[in-house]
């Protein structure tokens, strides 16, 4: 199957190396924290945060359910690992999530703003 994209769109070998992060959080407060922590210090261009997302996941051998706040973090390979550090150092669970996705394609000027916002 061929994938058709619209006049400018970025894929392929001309597409830089954007990545998207994903993390829950306890609650808003924490959502908010990180989120703009990262977009302060640059390494996420922009961070969304998906509030109630229901979570249902296995912990220390029980399953446990949770009401929790999803990060969708813009950011690329050159920050993931300080994206990383700073979920790891101002997250409140024992183990955050930290998902990584590349991204195959995207708009010219969406791509360039989020490069840019990255500097």
């Amino acid at each position: 199957m061929t994938m058709k994209f619209l006049p400018g769109t970025i894929v392929g070998k001309h597409m830089p190396d954007i990545q998207i992060a994903l993390c829950t959080c306890a609650d808003q407060e924490e959502a908010e924290r990180i989120g703009r922590h990262l977009v302060e210090q640059h390494v996420a261009a922009c961070v969304n945060i998906v509030p109630a997302v229901q979570s249902i996941y296995r912990w220390q051998g029980v399953v446990e359910s949770a009401t929790e706040f999803l990060l969708i973090i813009k950011t690329d390979s050159a920050h993931r690992d300080e994206v990383q550090a700073a979920i790891a150092r101002l997250h409140s669970y024992e183990v955050p999530e930290f998902l990584v996705l590349p991204v195959a394609g995207g708009s010219e000027a969406y791509i360039r703003w989020l490069t840019t916002s990255l500097e």
